[in-house]
Formats: C-alpha cells, structure tokens, sequence
C-alpha cells in the first residue's frame, strides 16, 4: 500500500488546512455580502457536454470515465475509442455552471449572480503550480449583458483580493472582439482565429518570439504574423495601439468604461488597464476578459471574463453570462510563501491529568472556548509539550487542576 497520494493531488497538513480555510471564508463572505448565492454542482459531467465547452487546450486534459458493464463491452467489441467513456470530470466550474442555468433557469433569479467554490479537475502533468486536483472560486453574473456586470465582477473580486492582503496588483483587461478584429485586420483567417487567439495567450510564457514562430508552425500568413510580431517588439499594447487594425467605437468605448470604472473603485490599491494581448485560452469567452496580475508573482491570481452562448448551447437561445475566478491555489501558495499568519485565531489547549473527570474538563473546555479550544491529557515532560503546541500554533495553554492560563509564542511577548 503506498503512503502518498495520487500524483498531482496533495495532502494537507493542519496548518495548512487552516490557511486555506480562512482564505476560501474571506472569499466567500466578501461574495456573499454583495449579494452573491452559493450553488453546488457534480463533478461529473456528461462527455458530450465537455467536448462541445470550447474550452480551449483544456479539452485535451479532461480526466475520461468509461462505460460500465455490458455499455463498455459493447464500445470495446466496436473498436471505437471515442464511445468507450461517457462521462468526465469537469476542468473548471463554468460550463457546469451553463448546464445548471439550463436545467434551473425558471427557478431562478432573471439576473443570477452566482457563487461556486468547488475542486476541477485537469490532467495536467505536474509541476509547480500545476496540480491535477485543485479548488476554483467563481463568481458570476448571468442574465445582465451591460457592463455594469464586469464592472461589479471587479469590484466585488479585488476586494476580496484586498481582505487577502494583496496590494498593487493589475487588472489586465481586453475584449475578445476588439482581439479578433485586431487580428482580422493584421490579416489572419477568420476561421483560424480562435487557434490564433490560443496561442496569443501564451506570450507571457514563451515571448513574442516564441506566439510568432508557434503561429508560423500552424501556418498563419507571413505577413500577418510579422504584423503581429512589430506591434508584441514595439511593446505597445494600448488601444490607440490597436485602433488601426480595430475601429468599432461602440466596443472600445465599453472597455474604456470598464477601465476607468475599475480604477475609480480601486481606491489607489490597484490599477486596471488594457492589454491587447489578454486573450484566455478557452475558447467560449465572446467579449470582455479580464485577469489580475500581481508583481513579483508569475502568472494571474484571478481571471475571467463574458461568455454570451454557452448557455445558449443548452437552451436554444444565447444567455448574457461573465464570471470572474480567483486563483485559490495561487493565491494560498503566494500567501504560505509570505509567511502569512492566519488573523483573529486564540487557539486554546485544555492540558488535564488522567484521573480527573473527562465530562468536568469537556465542561471546563466549553467555559474557556474562544475561537477554538482542544482538550489534551498533560505529559510529564511540559515543557516539550508547551513547545509542541506553540509550533502548531496555540496561543493559549490552560490547566484543568489549577485553572491557571498560560499564553505561548506572540501572546506570551505581547503580555
């Protein structure tokens, strides 16, 4: 029997349990003030559903179930890989969230806005980073299509990010639009542009070099890749930058508002621009998108943004929808790394001695409960227990036979 999980999931220790416990309560009351409701959904969705998400390179990482029984017997007799599994598990929470407003809509506010904080599935290969099983925390407004919804979206995200401690980060935003006209104007095909686009997303990563020579490889005109490699060397993204492949004035003058909304709201604790080069990866976002950016940190902390038909794929008719994901993985990991300390906690140990009456100490513990409280049997060697309780974070050691209270670690400093 093996000791370790499953590669590319992790065990967590208390401590680390208690770290990502407060961060996904931050997250959810700041959600829940604003008037946000929380949903739940399985983590298995039906193959045919994932498979026509237009989740961009995420559909290559679908973890497969197969058929059982005779359903499986019968695939393999057929030699017809693609029929051997019918269901998967979901790779974030927004195509779930599609078919849940299909299959709830009527019972359900005309504008929805929505929580979900729940674990997605992706068969990556693990690194840094990058896990198989990991928790998403979405936020999402569907049945609003004015800009009022992203502008909310950012709002209600960065405060959360700001609760969290997180100062001086970006808000990337673009519009999927304004990305494919720009395109179309540099002189891609229009039906290369979503494979376009996936690569375009990857500049962060591989460089301007790496998007031109990728898009080279698939077999994008010279032209238009060099069009697109001068804009990425001159390092002028801006929308005056893009106005000469891209002019609908309705669409840029929304993104402007959306800018300069989110840093009227940012209260100088960050700033919001426009970046041409934000795309997304998955393919079923339709206008704004939008990521935030912290310095020092590679990669986004949160991202997002409209996607107007994937209801419509379950109901018939298109669905004003956009969400908005705040990296819960990142933003613990950042937080570990910064030695953050989880705020408020008084953790309390009730130490006893084995002949006293364990109902009395139960009833001693609940008279002495402040955020949390443990009760122990006390060891002969005190001193190392005491120690052993400040390393796991107690604030507090009590004694059931004296009712003495012994503060360890920072209390005992500030005392």
């Amino acid at each position: 029997m093996k000791t370790n999980p499953v590669k590319g999931t992790k065990d967590f220790l208390p401590a680390e349990t208690r770290l990502r416990d407060y961060v996904r309560g931050v997250i959810l009351e700041t959600y829940r003030l604003s008037g946000f409701e929380r949903v739940s959904t399985p983590i298995l969705e039906d193959m045919e559903n994932l498979n026509k998400s237009e989740g961009g390179d995420n559909l290559n990482l679908i973890f497969k179930v197969m058929k059982r029984g005779e359903k499986l017997e019968e695939a393999f007799a057929a030699r017809d890989p693609d029929a051997l599994c019918d269901m998967g598990l979901r790779y974030d929470l927004t195509l779930p969230l599609a078919r849940f407003y299909a299959a709830n809509k009527e019972a359900l506010p005309r504008v929805f806005k929505v929580i979900q904080t729940d674990r997605v599935y992706r068969a990556e290969r693990p690194q840094k980073g990058r896990m198989r099983e990991f928790i998403q925390c979405d936020i999402d407004i569907l049945g609003d299509e004015s800009r009022q919804a992203e502008i909310e979206l950012i709002d209600v995200t960065t405060r959360a990010l700001n609760r969290l401690g997180f100062r001086g980060f970006t808000v990337n935003i673009n519009d999927r639009r304004i990305l494919r006209g720009m395109l179309e104007g540099m002189g891609f095909a229009t039906d290369t542009l979503e494979s376009v686009s996936v690569s375009f997303d990857k500049l962060d990563k591989i460089g301007a070099s790496g998007v031109c020579a990728e898009l080279t490889e698939k077999g994008c005109p010279a032209e238009a890749v060099a069009r697109l490699g001068g804009l990425l060397e001159k390092g002028d993204l801006s929308l005056a930058a893009v106005r000469q492949y891209y002019a609908d004035e309705e669409v840029i003058s929304a993104v402007e508002d959306i800018v300069s909304s989110a840093n009227a709201l940012s209260g100088g604790e960050y700033t919001a621009v426009f970046d041409a080069s934000l795309t997304r990866g998955q393919g079923y976002y339709t206008g704004c998108v939008f990521e935030v950016r912290q310095p020092g940190y590679p990669g986004a902390i949160a991202g997002g943004g409209r996607y107007d038909r994937m209801i419509g794929k379950f109901t018939g008719t298109d669905t004003p929808a956009v969400g908005f994901s705040i990296g819960f993985e990142r933003i613990c990991q950042i937080l570990a790394e910064q030695g953050f300390a989880v705020p408020g906690e008084k953790r309390l140990a009730l130490l006893y001695k084995d002949d006293a009456p364990f109902t009395d100490v139960l009833k001693k513990a609940q008279e002495l409960r402040r955020d949390y409280a443990v009760t122990l049997l006390k060891q002969r060697k005190l001193s190392k227990q005491l120690g052993q309780l400040e390393q796991q974070g107690y604030a507090f050691a009590a004694f059931y036979d004296t009712g003495d209270i012994k503060p360890l670690g920072s209390e005992k400093q500030d005392g």
